[in-house]
């Protein structure tokens, strides 16, 4: 299996500790990020990977042939601009079109700055399962953009609310993996770390807006944007369901060529515009697993007791 590891951020959240490093190798525990992110996925049976780089690229590909690749094959992907999740994935995404034998399997694209527990092969069986275009893990926790989803995990929009509240610092939701989804009223009481992996380094905006593919969504009233694009009729009182995006994704290539966007541009309205024409783009709920953002020196602290008292492996 392959995957896109997702590490030319500037970490700027994690200054002082990215003054003279990327964020991949802040380490945690005396493991490097981007150590600990190719271990999980080589346990998955992901064995070629792309990383894009930028900030301090040259440390990064030092590193890995001084670790002679961790047994894996790897690819760089140069960004001198930061291109955001769906630049940078497109401008990557000739490694996972350059064996036609292997055009219909999925990959994973995995921040690197986010650590799980997510099962990764339900995740995988979920998303093949519904031959999903892309499938994304998501969470009922607190966040500064939601994700929303109908009763079918349908993704059908997003909502940008104000300055995001930090949830506890650890905790499991009461639902299975890859279960239906959870109105907003049923947010985990015991928390996550709340940081969007889609927001990072964007300041909070204090103001509501809505994104919806079609109709009012019922359970979540604010002013409704429409995308102009034509999408399945549902009844207008369909609630949706608003969840917080993981940075884990598991995606078809066949998304690739779909990506009409030019640039620099964030991956989520890619996939906002695909489900408005009727693609699937599916949630899997991932509220049983450990998640943490590590974007801040705070997080890694956190994140290190929490593995000294194994809460996660």
């Amino acid at each position: 299996m392959k995957a896109m590891i997702l590490a030319a951020g500037l970490g700027t959240r994690l200054r002082p500790l990215t003054d003279n490093r990327p964020k991949a190798l802040v380490e945690l525990s005396g493991r490097t990020l981007l150590e600990i992110t190719l271990t999980r996925l080589r346990t998955f049976g992901v064995t070629e990977v792309i990383i894009n780089v930028h900030h301090f690229a040259d440390l990064i590909i030092d590193y890995l042939k001084s670790n002679k690749n961790f047994g894996m094959r790897i690819e760089i992907s140069r960004e001198d601009v930061l291109l955001d999740t769906g630049g940078g994935l497109k401008k990557a995404g000739w490694f996972f079109l350059e064996d036609s034998t292997r055009l219909d399997e999925p990959f994973l694209l995995h921040n690197v700055d986010v650590i799980s527990t997510i099962d990764l092969s339900h995740m995988l069986q979920f998303h093949t399962e519904n031959q999903a275009l892309a499938t994304i893990a998501v969470q009922s926790r607190e966040t500064s953009r939601y994700l929303l989803f109908d009763d079918h995990f349908h993704l059908r929009g997003r909502r940008t609310s104000g300055t995001a509240t930090s949830a506890p610092s650890r905790g499991f939701g009461a639902m299975n993996p890859g279960c239906a989804p959870q109105s907003t009223a049923a947010q985990n009481s015991s928390g996550m770390a709340s940081v969007d992996p889609e927001a990072r380094e964007v300041a909070p905006k204090r103001s509501e807006s809505l994104e919806v593919r079609q109709g009012t969504a019922s359970a979540v009233p604010q002013s409704v944007v429409s995308s102009g694009a034509s999408a399945p009729e549902v009844e207008s009182s369909q609630p949706l369901h608003a969840l917080a995006f993981s940075g884990i994704h598991i995606i078809s290539p066949r998304l690739l060529p779909m990506l009409t966007e030019e640039g620099i541009f964030s991956i989520i309205p890619s996939y906002l515009r695909l489900a408005a024409q009727g693609q699937k783009i599916l949630a899997f709920r991932a509220d049983n697993y450990y998640w943490r953002d590590l974007g801040k020196p705070g997080d890694l602290a956190q994140a290190a007791q929490d593995l000294q008292q194994n809460v996660f492996l």
